[in-house]
């Protein structure tokens, strides 16, 4: 796979911009993961027992790591080609959550809309592809650990 030093770095910048306001981005993050699929919550353990998504470190960590790894991914498409996971107890701990293929749909379409909010006017379809293909290959390799 080909992802472009201009994809690398669009990727980069959202996630340095991110990182600069990661409370009121991990809390927006969630809200639209919820809006789209409301039984999700009971996937997460720092949302399972609350009304709404609030801020808290369990969430702010969760956030950081989920958009840490699509940056990740970029970064590994751009020197390899392809991502392999850092972290092989991924695909095992999405089985015992309960995660499956439409779920991954969805942490996406908030994804994205979070990365629209970050990037405010600096949003692009080029800025969004780059996110697509990064996160895509990160499920895909995290779908092939669930098996």
């Amino acid at each position: 796979m080909v992802f472009t030093e201009k994809q690398e770095a669009l990727v980069n910048g959202s996630w340095e911009s991110f990182k600069q306001n990661l409370p009121q981005y991990s809390v927006l993050f969630y809200t639209f993961v919820l809006e789209k699929a409301p039984a999700a919550k009971d996937l997460f353990s720092f949302l399972k027992d609350t009304p709404s998504v609030q801020y808290s470190p369990k969430l702010h960590a969760h956030a950081e790591k989920v958009f840490g790894l699509v940056r990740d991914s970029a970064v590994q498409l751009r020197a390899k080609g392809e991502v392999v996971l850092g972290d092989a107890t991924l695909g095992a701990v999405h089985v015992q959550k309960g995660v499956a293929g439409p779920h991954f749909v969805v942490v996406k379409e908030a994804l994205l809309k979070t990365i629209k909010e970050v990037a405010g006017d600096k949003w692009s379809e080029e800025l969004s592809t780059a996110w697509e293909v990064a996160y895509d290959e990160l499920a895909t390799a995290i779908k092939k650990a669930m098996n």
